[in-house]
């Protein structure tokens, strides 16, 4: 395997193996407040991406499948034979690409705040943040993304939490916070998403703009053996805003399978 960075990850919990996958810009922490409740019932482990967190940086640009082969180099060096995965956001991509690439490893899989079968309207919107970052900086664009991420009820009761999560993307290293968004603009799942042989969550946020339930039903249906979830009311950013309620999903999901 080539081009392969041993990122670094933290392991809790015990029970069967389940692997977190976070998204764009951010870090296992991400995962704070699904913990409590994952780690009662699964051994969780969390890691950062390449260039996220404590991860080492990489060397030029990359891609999904680059993303695919750190998490399957992370899941050879824990020796989990087996294992659920789950992930938000780009999280959600790295998921369901990894059970197509290495189908025997996956037990199953969480698709949390993610997007397939955008239409040519769904995609420019993406893309024009991302040029928007591109052309003006990341930091000039950031404050238009928290209505995006968070309830207005979120907004004014958790200003801490909404400020760290800013200042989480904008010390992420600019080309890999841009090349990561690029991966996330230009995946289209919608191809290869009936390949995901594992069974499959697939869970949302009510008024989550660019991963909304319009989209997220069109996964459900892809997918041979999904079920799907829509959260009352909760944006984009469901771990920092509603993770224990994730948690709990997760968790009935996954012992349903047993």
């Amino acid at each position: 395997m080539t081009d392969v960075i041993d990122c670094e990850y933290t392991v809790q919990g015990e029970g069967p193996p389940l692997f977190l996958i976070h998204g764009i810009g951010a870090a296992r922490s991400t995962w704070a407040r699904a913990l409590p409740t994952l780690v009662r019932h699964f051994t969780v482990i969390t890691y950062d991406l390449r260039g996220h967190g404590a991860s080492p940086m990489p060397e030029g640009e990359f891609g999904l499948n680059e993303l695919v082969n750190d998490l399957e180099a992370l899941r050879a060096r824990t020796g989990y034979e087996k294992a659920h995965f789950a992930g938000h956001s780009l999280g959600g991509m790295i998921g369901p690409a990894y059970a197509v690439k290495h189908p025997d490893r996956v037990l199953s899989l969480g698709l949390l705040s993610t997007a397939a079968f955008r239409t040519k309207d769904d995609s420019e919107k993406v893309w024009g943040v991302v040029h928007a970052m591109e052309e003006k900086g990341i930091p000039q664009v950031l404050e238009t993304l928290t209505a995006r991420w968070f309830t207005d009820d979120f907004l004014a009761a958790h200003p801490d939490v909404v400020r760290n999560r800013l200042k989480q993307v904008v010390e992420t290293d600019p080309d890999v916070f841009l090349n990561v968004f690029r991966i996330y603009a230009g995946t289209e799942m919608s191809p290869w998403l009936d390949q995901v042989t594992a069974p499959a969550l697939v869970l949302t946020g009510e008024n989550d703009g660019g991963c909304n339930p319009r989209l997220n039903r069109l996964i459900d249906k892809a997918l041979p053996n999904s079920g799907l979830v829509i959260l009352p009311e909760l944006r984009h950013s469901i771990l920092l805003e509603a993770g224990e309620v994730v948690a709990d999903h997760l968790h009935r999901f996954i012992t349903s399978l047993t």
